[in-house]
């Protein structure tokens, strides 16, 4: 669930100030070049009969859809794979719940449901549910975590996590590691487990505080909880990422990423700070925070990259807001150099008109970065980029675009899920191609936007990388998105 600004409108209707003007050329056709089939991962809808967590009159619940999927797979068995996603979106923020799927051959998947709302069997004590993550330990402790989130009394928001012994089949430790009321808002948790600390595994996300209600009066630092038992206790929520030095500067996407070389820790983040009113963005950079202490301590930030996403839009209707990793920053490490690479959605290559995917690496632990180098096609906008980095130093980006869009279609807008890889991060020798059908975006569930999810998933898998992705359904009003996921050789 991401909220700029929370409880003010005025934040994001500054993002959708500006308009995308035209249409972009459309790229050919690839051949996704023999790419093993999807397979789906969401069936069914275990909520479909829950009642709870209407917002208002107009609050409408999209049934049977799966969106905002997430990862992991056993480092001691890449087969051993665990999706989360959320189901039965709302057009208000979150959803009836966030259920799982589980696989022991990475072909056959069976569901789970997370207990992180009402609408779960043992939920916890919320209405909706949103901001699905899972990460699996080095000794096959998966650990999942959300947000769970009330609006019809008062707006509150809490930090879940449970963890699993058996794979992603059954769930247990439930642990509420923080919670609020408004006029605080808890938004866009993460979760990573230690890769080479066992039972060690940290929660991050931002905290956004509007008290006293009104114009310049935000503040959103970077909060983190973490476990050192398997996920049976979590440590109290403490702020790691300050951000008052600045007034109306917020924090979002926080996500960790460790070396396994040093157990180096990497939090990355995009800093956006508004005008007094509120009504525009002043200034917006990526930055990072590192700790050597296993997240006791954290470094002061280091600024990555110039945010310079614009909002997303269908290019030939531009009155049609699309909602995807804008602001999400994905991250990624090479486990054999420590090269550091980070992922985003910016618009330096279309001077301002729409957003690609962008790479920026650095080599030295993280305390300078390179320029921003251009990963998805010239022309063609581009967005929700995840990146994973495999045992050989292969980089491999997922990202959905819009090449097949047609100037002056404005009834659909044709999308696809691409992979593009980089052996040993070289740009010279990126190779691209198609891992999904061509379908239609404007069929996703729309919570302000046409909704995919706020992120996708890429993890490293052994022989290459394991996707998940979400993908609509044409005239299917109760069944408008599946999430489905591959695995791809990168070698």
């Amino acid at each position: 669930m991401r909220v700029l600004a929370p409880l003010t409108a005025v934040t994001t209707a500054a993002f959708l100030a500006v308009t995308l003007t035209g249409a972009a050329p459309a790229a050919a056709d690839r051949d996704p070049g023999g790419t093993p089939p999807l397979v789906k991962v969401s069936d069914g809808d275990p909520y479909a009969e829950c009642t709870i967590g209407a917002r208002s009159p107009d609050s409408v619940v999209y049934p049977g859809t799966e969106v905002e999927p997430y990862l992991s797979v056993d480092p001691r068995d890449p087969k051993r794979v665990v999706t989360v996603f959320q189901q039965d979106r709302w057009s208000d923020g979150g959803a009836r719940g966030l259920a799982a799927s589980w696989s022991t051959d990475g072909h056959t998947f069976h569901g789970s449901t997370l207990p992180f709302s009402l609408c779960a069997p043992g939920g916890a004590d919320f209405e909706r549910a949103s901001d699905p993550w899972v990460s699996t330990g080095p000794d096959g402790t998966v650990y999942a975590s959300g947000e769970g989130v009330d609006f019809t009394k008062s707006t509150r928001s809490g930090l879940l996590t449970v963890t699993s012994r058996d794979g992603g089949r059954t769930w247990r430790n439930l642990t509420t590691t923080h919670v609020d009321e408004e006029p605080f808002f808890n938004d866009k948790p993460s979760l990573t487990a230690d890769p080479v600390r066992e039972g060690t595994a940290y929660q991050v996300w931002n905290r956004l505080d509007n008290d006293p209600l009104g114009p310049g009066s935000l503040d959103g630092p970077g909060y983190i909880s973490l476990t050192r038992d398997g996920g049976r206790t979590w440590s109290r929520a403490r702020q790691f990422v300050d951000t008052s030095a600045v007034p109306n500067t917020q924090t979002i996407g926080h996500l960790i990423v460790v070396d396994r070389r040093t157990g180096t820790l990497y939090d990355f983040f995009d800093t956006i700070t508004y005008s007094d009113d509120l009504s525009t963005v002043v200034e917006a950079h990526y930055a990072v925070v590192t700790s050597t202490d296993a997240g006791e301590t954290w470094s002061a930030p280091v600024t990555v990259a110039r945010d310079t996403s614009v909002p997303e839009v269908d290019p030939n209707d531009p009155t049609k807001p699309l909602r995807a990793a804008s602001t999400l920053p994905s991250p990624a490490v090479d486990p054999k150099t420590g090269t550091l690479y980070m992922a985003y959605e910016g618009s330096d290559f279309s001077g301002g008109a729409f957003d690609s995917v962008q790479l920026v690496r650095s080599t030295d632990g993280g305390r300078t970065w390179g320029t921003p180098e251009l990963i998805s096609p010239e022309g063609v906008p581009a967005f929700s980029p995840s990146i994973a980095v495999d045992e050989r130093g292969t980089v491999a980006l997922t990202y959905y675009d819009l090449r097949f869009l047609k100037p002056g279609d404005t009834t659909t807008l044709p999308t696809a899920y691409q992979l593009a890889t980089l052996p040993h991060g070289d740009p010279e020798l990126l190779a691209e191609r198609r891992i999904s059908r061509v379908f239609d975006w404007l069929q996703a569930p729309f919570a302000g936007g046409y909704f995919l999810g706020d992120y996708q998933g890429l993890v490293a898998d052994g022989k290459g990388v394991r996707a998940v992705l979400t993908e609509t359904h044409s005239d299917a009003p109760r069944n408008r998105t599946d999430v489905y996921t591959v695995s791809l050789h990168t070698r």
